[in-house]
């Protein structure tokens, strides 16, 4: 160890790691000019090409600290981190594996590209035939509109992203549109029946199960449009979902069976987007448990608002 601690210091003294990311960060260009490889060499003090629990420990103090200062992680920490990107489990991280962990974790940490997801603030929605003031918990959608203003006004968010519900005239979901098509045998509520906020099962190929709605947000309508009251972005990427007849959309990423995507992790991807955060209508369905959700599978990091 007293040798280790020999390496560490000189190591220290004369490129100084822990300060690494923070000169780079300094200057936007160096960020994608630095190669991993580079990166690599840079931590790997004793150049035996792999990073030792000591200068994995480096490289982590390096990546998360606080107006300068290291985190004081704890052993166990250190330790899970390890468990993440050691695939091999010999306690030493390869540059195979740090390559791995390079565009998907390391340059998110150094280099965030922000983007702010608004999903449906439609007047539908908030005062509309699919206002959620008349849903079980009776709350007013009115209120989220000068708190996603005041993040567009104040936050310097890289991407702004708008999705709307976009339906067609006899879109599946619409309770009025039930006798458009046949239900599956199977389906517990037939159509003579069939109440808005029942779930049936329309027959076809593979049948789909689907939650009736109150006619809301057809294309071009009052409905559809983005509440009056809400600060509209420059440059701002719009996403329409729910445009296909056949199958509803409550994610702003795919429709429910996932058999078709919107442009929206395009979007992301194309701007280098690495951090999402999502605010919008409904938290338990298109918000939370579907755009949200779904952003975490696809790697973003993913925060609700």
């Amino acid at each position: 160890m007293a040798e280790w601690n020999g390496v560490v210091g000189w190591f220290l003294s004369s490129c100084d790691p822990l300060n690494f990311f923070d000169r780079i960060k300094k200057n936007k260009a160096a960020i994608h000019s630095v190669r991993l490889d580079e990166c690599f060499a840079h931590f790997d003090c004793d150049r035996d090409t792999f990073l030792n629990p000591d200068e994995f420990e480096l490289l982590m103090k390096a990546l998360f600290k606080k107006k300068g200062i290291p985190y004081d992680l704890t052993e166990k920490q250190l330790f899970d981190f390890q468990q993440l990107l050691i695939e091999n489990r010999d306690g030493k991280l390869g540059f195979e594996e740090f390559k791995n962990c390079w565009s998907p974790w390391i340059k998110q940490i150094v280099d965030p590209v922000s983007a702010l997801v608004i999903v449906d603030v439609q007047n539908d929605f908030i005062s509309g035939s699919l206002s959620i003031e008349r849903c079980p918990a009776g709350q007013d959608g009115r209120v989220i509109v000068p708190v996603i203003n005041d993040l567009i006004e104040n936050v310097d968010f890289d991407v702004i992203v708008y999705s709307l519900d976009w339906h067609p005239e006899d879109h599946i979901s619409f309770i009025d549109n039930i006798h458009l098509r046949p239900l599956h045998s199977s389906s517990k509520v037939n159509a003579e029946e069939a109440c808005c906020y029942d779930r049936v099962v329309f027959d076809g190929p593979s049948p789909v199960q689907q939650v009736l709605w109150p006619r809301h947000c057809v294309q071009g309508t009052w409905g559809s449009q983005l509440h009056p009251h809400l600060k509209v972005a420059s440059n701002a990427i719009y996403i329409k979902k729910g445009i296909s007849p056949d199958i509803d959309s409550y994610s702003a990423f795919w429709d429910n069976q996932k058999l078709s995507s919107t442009e929206l992790q395009s979007k992301l991807c194309d701007a280098n987007v690495t951090d999402v955060y999502v605010c919008g209508l409904a938290y338990d369905i298109c918000v939370g448990k579907f755009v949200y959700i779904r952003g975490i599978q696809l790697n973003f990091m993913k925060d609700l608002i």
